[in-house]
């Protein structure tokens, strides 16, 4: 029986609206849940489209965790486990969060596998160059706490905004704004930049 049913003669009760409306915004439906409702229904194509509004944030997660060189396909890796295991996401709205999960699972499993090797060295002089500078200040961001390095590697090598971060990995916008003034704080120091009042 539907909830007009109950209230007889479809007359709502002030306490059965309440209800309905609670029941209406509980419900809402994201885009990128409208998205994961598609994939679990065959569409690949949908799949593609997530991939591409959250390729940035799972690159940027792992960038902050992992070799440069090992990103690309660890971000494979991440997108192709969240495909397969689309199913056990419980709440389509919090695809998101679950798939940052995955990312820094995925980060830790790398670490728990690699094979320890002792690479040999040329005495190569080494010049240095945009990208020198680019990997030490990587090193720097990578050395801070991981709330840091994952919010400054999202903003400053992928270019997201502190919202846009937030609503991608499910953190709080304070949170967010937060991390990024510390960080930001703590790695000027590191790079013995001076510190702005």
């Amino acid at each position: 029986m539907s909830e007009i049913d109950l209230a007889g003669n479809g007359i709502l009760f002030p306490a059965q609206a309440a209800t309905q409306v609670a029941i209406a915004s509980v419900t809402e439906i994201s885009p990128e849940a409208r998205l994961v409702v598609r994939v679990r229904n065959g569409d690949q194509d949908a799949f593609g489209e997530l991939y591409s509004r959250y390729a940035a944030m799972v690159h940027g997660i792992l960038l902050a965790r992992v070799p440069r060189v090992e990103v690309d396909d660890l971000a494979q890796d991440v997108f192709l486990s969240a495909y397969k295991n689309l199913g056990s996401l419980r709440n389509s709205n919090a695809f998101g969060p679950w798939l940052a999960m995955i990312t820094r699972n995925r980060a830790m499993e790398f670490y728990r596998r690699e094979k320890k090797t002792e690479e040999l060295v040329d005495d190569v002089p080494v010049r240095a160059s945009s990208l020198t500078e680019a990997t030490e200040v990587l090193t720097i961001i990578r050395s801070l706490p991981d709330a840091y390095k994952e919010t400054l590697v999202l903003r400053l090598v992928e270019g997201m905004t502190g919202p846009e971060i937030a609503e991608r990995t499910g953190l709080k916008p304070d949170s967010v704004r937060v991390n990024l003034h510390r960080g930001m704080k703590l790695l000027r120091e590191k790079l013995g930049i001076g510190v702005r009042s």
